[in-house]
């Protein structure tokens, strides 16, 4: 190559340089490489895409509608009623608090209350009929002294070993001059029947199913079947048919079903001596 040749070479190449990339690749049919200052300024001169403005970033609020105000709590619902017993009880407790007192008890005995009708009272009369057969009535023990024993009934096991105790021991009852031991409840006749088969009962055990004699000595207050049964209620009715001892011990706080025998002998004894 001339010297002539190299020179117009040089300028050429020159001149190439000095134009702007893209005016090259158009005026060529070779493309010209792209070197990092040729990308760099093509970067430079794009327009950047506005940036989406962007909200602050906020907490979830509560959900604070009055559908989800009024969502029905089962919570609520079962403390409501337990409210509503709580008050059912206190107001039956007072409105009854007249017809009782308290009777006196050591520490761990059974307490018991003194219903009504109570001491000195006339005994009401009654004629039920009885386990041993035909009926009994109170009138036609007159001139005897009968201890009643009102008790829940046939699904009290307690009542009943009660009651096998007072037959065991029947002698500790006659030393206080006690003739004979009645007791009441408001099931069937037939089953009452059964109930002495099964557990050797020889005492009468009479049938209130109306309950008209268990309303009328007032027993069905102090249980735990809230008036559909009686408790464990005792009253002793002397010879002239007159109360002269009564202890209501179903009644709460401890709804006692039995007694042991040497407490009722001591708590019949008292009676006696203060009535």
């Amino acid at each position: 190559m001339s010297r002539q040749q190299s020179r117009a070479s040089r300028a050429s190449r020159s001149a190439q340089r000095q134009r702007p990339p893209l005016e090259r690749a158009q005026g060529s049919t070779t493309p010209e490489p792209v070197t990092a200052d040729a990308l760099h300024e093509a970067a430079t001169t794009r327009t950047a895409p506005p940036r989406a403005a962007t909200r602050p970033a906020t907490q979830p609020q509560r959900r604070t509608s009055h559908a989800y105000r009024r969502t029905w709590r089962p919570g609520k619902l079962v403390l409501t009623v337990v409210g509503a017993v709580v008050v059912l009880a206190v107001v039956y407790l007072l409105s009854n608090a007249s017809r009782f007192s308290l009777g006196g008890a050591s520490a761990g005995q059974a307490q018991y209350a003194v219903g009504s009708p109570g001491v000195g009272a006339q005994a009401a009369d009654f004629t039920l009929p009885s386990t041993t057969g035909g009926t009994v009535s109170l009138s036609g023990l007159r001139g005897k002294t009968v201890l009643l024993y009102f008790q829940e009934g046939i699904g009290c096991e307690g009542c009943w070993t009660q009651l096998k105790d007072i037959q065991t021991d029947m002698r500790q009852f006659r030393g206080l001059g006690i003739d004979t031991v009645v007791t009441v409840t408001t099931n069937p006749l037939d089953a009452l029947k059964q109930k002495v088969t099964d557990e050797g009962i020889s005492l009468p055990v009479l049938a209130d199913t109306s309950t008209n004699v268990s309303h009328a000595y007032g027993a069905m207050a102090y249980g735990m079947m809230a008036g559909a049964a009686d408790g464990h209620t005792f009253i002793l009715v002397g010879p002239d048919g007159r109360i002269r001892w009564r202890a209501d011990y179903g009644g709460p706080p401890n709804y006692t079903m039995y007694v042991p025998l040497s407490q009722l002998i001591a708590d019949l004894r008292k009676g006696e001596r203060n009535g």
